[in-house]
């Protein structure tokens, strides 16, 4: 929420405001539960976290989210499902968030 990845549009300064000083939207993807890894020629899941505490984890991050912005701009999908999703990217950088390394 706090992390400063797009252009004052004022000033036009990189790296000046959060999604919440452009007035912006989440899209919440339930993916970030599902953990993988490549063994041998197919994805191995062993160590991912179960789905039910995964659903509640989920779901605890969509409400924390909901709390700390504004709650009809913070979008989710369906746990579990097969979801299409289209995005656009708005700007040159792609962050990974991983919460074994966190920084604050």
């Amino acid at each position: 929420m706090r992390t400063r990845a797009w252009q004052d549009p004022e000033t036009g300064s990189p790296w000046a405001k959060d999604v919440a000083g452009i007035d912006g939207e989440l899209l919440l993807v339930s993916q970030f539960t599902l953990y993988g890894r490549l063994k041998k020629p197919k994805p191995d899941f062993s160590k991912a976290m179960g789905p039910d505490k995964a659903r509640e984890c989920y779901q605890s991050f969509v409400e924390l989210m909901r709390a700390a912005y504004q709650p009809d701009r913070v979008q989710d999908g369906v746990f579990g499902a097969m979801m299409n999703v289209e995005l656009v990217n708005d700007g040159p950088v792609t962050f990974t968030l991983d919460s074994q390394h966190q920084a604050h």
